[in-house]
Protein backbone atom coordinates (compact mmCIF):
# COMPACT_ATOMS: atom_id res chain seq x y z
CA UNK A 1 0.00 0.00 0.00
CA UNK A 2 2.96 2.34 0.57
CA UNK A 3 3.76 2.08 -3.13
CA UNK A 4 0.19 3.01 -4.09
CA UNK A 5 0.29 5.90 -1.64
CA UNK A 6 3.51 7.21 -3.19
CA UNK A 7 2.18 6.72 -6.71
CA UNK A 8 -0.86 8.87 -5.88
CA UNK A 9 1.41 11.58 -4.46
CA UNK A 10 3.63 11.52 -7.54
CA UNK A 11 0.61 11.66 -9.83
CA UNK A 12 -0.59 14.70 -7.89
CA UNK A 13 2.83 16.30 -8.48
CA UNK A 14 2.47 15.59 -12.18
CA UNK A 15 -0.94 17.24 -11.99
CA UNK A 16 0.78 20.24 -10.45
CA UNK A 17 3.18 20.39 -13.39
CA UNK A 18 0.23 20.23 -15.77
CA UNK A 19 -1.50 22.95 -13.76
CA UNK A 20 1.59 25.14 -14.04
CA UNK A 21 1.86 24.71 -17.81
CA UNK A 22 -1.86 25.24 -18.33
CA UNK A 23 -1.87 28.33 -16.14
CA UNK A 24 1.10 29.84 -17.97
CA UNK A 25 -0.66 29.26 -21.29
CA UNK A 26 -4.14 30.39 -20.22
CA UNK A 27 -3.21 33.42 -18.14
CA UNK A 28 -0.08 34.75 -19.83
CA UNK A 29 -1.81 38.09 -20.47
CA UNK A 30 -3.40 38.35 -17.02
CA UNK A 31 -0.63 38.52 -14.40
CA UNK A 32 -2.97 38.80 -11.40
CA UNK A 33 -4.89 35.63 -12.29
CA UNK A 34 -1.64 33.91 -13.21
CA UNK A 35 -0.24 34.69 -9.77
CA UNK A 36 -3.24 33.09 -8.05
CA UNK A 37 -3.15 30.08 -10.37
CA UNK A 38 0.54 29.56 -9.60
CA UNK A 39 -0.23 29.87 -5.88
CA UNK A 40 -2.66 26.97 -6.32
CA UNK A 41 0.15 25.07 -8.02
CA UNK A 42 2.39 25.69 -5.02
CA UNK A 43 -0.36 24.29 -2.81
CA UNK A 44 -0.52 21.14 -4.96
CA UNK A 45 3.25 20.64 -4.72
CA UNK A 46 3.23 21.20 -0.96
CA UNK A 47 0.21 18.93 -0.46
CA UNK A 48 1.73 16.11 -2.51
CA UNK A 49 5.06 16.49 -0.69
CA UNK A 50 3.37 16.27 2.70
CA UNK A 51 1.57 13.13 1.55
CA UNK A 52 4.89 11.61 0.45
CA UNK A 53 6.26 12.42 3.88
CA UNK A 54 3.20 10.83 5.53
CA UNK A 55 3.70 7.67 3.48
CA UNK A 56 7.22 7.45 4.90
CA UNK A 57 6.02 7.86 8.49
CA UNK A 58 3.21 5.32 8.93
CA UNK A 59 2.67 6.04 12.63
CA UNK A 60 2.39 9.82 12.38
CA UNK A 61 -1.31 10.50 13.00
CA UNK A 62 -0.83 14.28 13.27
CA UNK A 63 0.57 14.35 9.76
CA UNK A 64 -2.30 12.15 8.59
CA UNK A 65 -4.80 14.63 10.05
CA UNK A 66 -3.07 17.51 8.27
CA UNK A 67 -3.27 15.59 4.99
CA UNK A 68 -6.96 14.83 5.46
CA UNK A 69 -7.92 18.41 6.34
CA UNK A 70 -6.01 19.96 3.45
CA UNK A 71 -7.20 17.18 1.16
CA UNK A 72 -10.79 18.14 1.92
CA UNK A 73 -9.94 21.78 1.19
CA UNK A 74 -8.38 20.84 -2.14
CA UNK A 75 -11.38 18.69 -3.09
CA UNK A 76 -13.67 21.64 -2.35
CA UNK A 77 -11.49 24.00 -4.42
CA UNK A 78 -11.37 21.52 -7.31
CA UNK A 79 -15.13 21.05 -7.30
CA UNK A 80 -15.62 24.83 -7.19
CA UNK A 81 -13.32 25.16 -10.20
CA UNK A 82 -15.50 22.64 -12.02
CA UNK A 83 -18.55 24.70 -11.13
CA UNK A 84 -16.93 27.89 -12.38
CA UNK A 85 -16.06 26.38 -15.76
CA UNK A 86 -19.62 25.11 -16.09
CA UNK A 87 -18.97 21.38 -15.69
CA UNK A 88 -18.40 19.96 -12.24
CA UNK A 89 -17.21 16.75 -13.92
CA UNK A 90 -14.55 18.55 -15.96
CA UNK A 91 -11.47 16.34 -16.34
CA UNK A 92 -9.18 19.00 -14.86
CA UNK A 93 -11.25 19.11 -11.67
CA UNK A 94 -12.00 15.39 -11.47
CA UNK A 95 -8.38 14.26 -11.75
CA UNK A 96 -7.52 16.31 -8.68
CA UNK A 97 -10.64 15.12 -6.84
CA UNK A 98 -9.94 11.43 -7.54
CA UNK A 99 -6.25 11.63 -6.62
CA UNK A 100 -7.01 13.60 -3.46
CA UNK A 101 -9.77 11.20 -2.40
CA UNK A 102 -7.25 8.39 -2.74
CA UNK A 103 -4.71 10.27 -0.64
CA UNK A 104 -7.34 11.04 2.00
CA UNK A 105 -8.21 7.34 2.12
CA UNK A 106 -4.53 6.53 2.61
CA UNK A 107 -4.39 9.11 5.41
CA UNK A 108 -7.35 7.46 7.14
CA UNK A 109 -5.58 4.13 6.74
CA UNK A 110 -2.50 5.66 8.35
CA UNK A 111 -4.58 6.74 11.35
CA UNK A 112 -6.30 3.38 11.73
CA UNK A 113 -3.16 1.24 11.52
CA UNK A 114 -1.39 3.07 14.31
Amino acid sequence: MKVFDRILSCLLMLGGIGHTLGSLKAYKDDPMTLLWALCATLFVFLFSSINLLRASHPGDTALAWICIVFGIFWIAASLRFGQLVGNIFDFRAMIFVVLTLGLCAMSVRTMLTR
